[in-house]
């Protein structure tokens, strides 16, 4: 099994508390799967205020650690480690369903298949689940940029 923990997430992803969203890999095929985890806790900044009477994970935080765990994939499939200049954008989101509330106590446990790469755009399948349930589904796609090329308009 190939497996990370947080100190080489860390080393691939640019996100920081609070929102690194990926605690731990579980395993890993380059340029097929990945398969990692988000241990929710009540210590969780968002759950402040969504909602303070009965805490739930917001829907687009579930997606952002599904997008973090394909970014991972990315970097890793490629052979490089980000820098200041390197960065994976999130581009686009299908087909995004909520099955289940995730909250505190729970294991995000995601699932994360590339299902194709071209032109440098990455298109993957990705389900988060919870005691065996789905909570979250999407196809993601990102794209792989360096910084100064991102800042630049459209057309340019």
């Amino acid at each position: 099994m190939n497996t990370l923990d947080i100190n080489q997430i860390k080393e691939y992803l640019p996100h920081r508390y609070p929102l690194l969203l990926v605690d731990r890999v579980l395993d890993y095929e380059l340029d097929k799967s990945i398969t990692a985890i988000k241990n929710v806790t009540i210590n969780e900044e968002f759950f402040n205020g969504h909602f303070p009477h009965k805490p739930v994970m917001p829907g687009v935080l579930m997606i952002e650690a599904l997008a973090q765990t394909a970014a991972l994939l990315s970097f890793m499939s490629k052979g490089v480690k980000p820098d200041s200049n390197s960065i994976v954008y999130f581009v686009g989101i299908d087909n995004a369903r909520f099955k289940r509330p995730v909250g505190p106590g729970d294991q995000l446990r995601m699932e994360v298949q590339l299902m194709r790469a071209a032109r440098g755009i990455y298109k993957y399948k990705a389900r988060g689940v919870v005691d065996g349930e789905t909570a979250v589904e999407a196809e993601l796609m990102c794209t792989m940029r360096s910084a100064v090329d991102a800042s630049q308009p459209a057309g340019e």
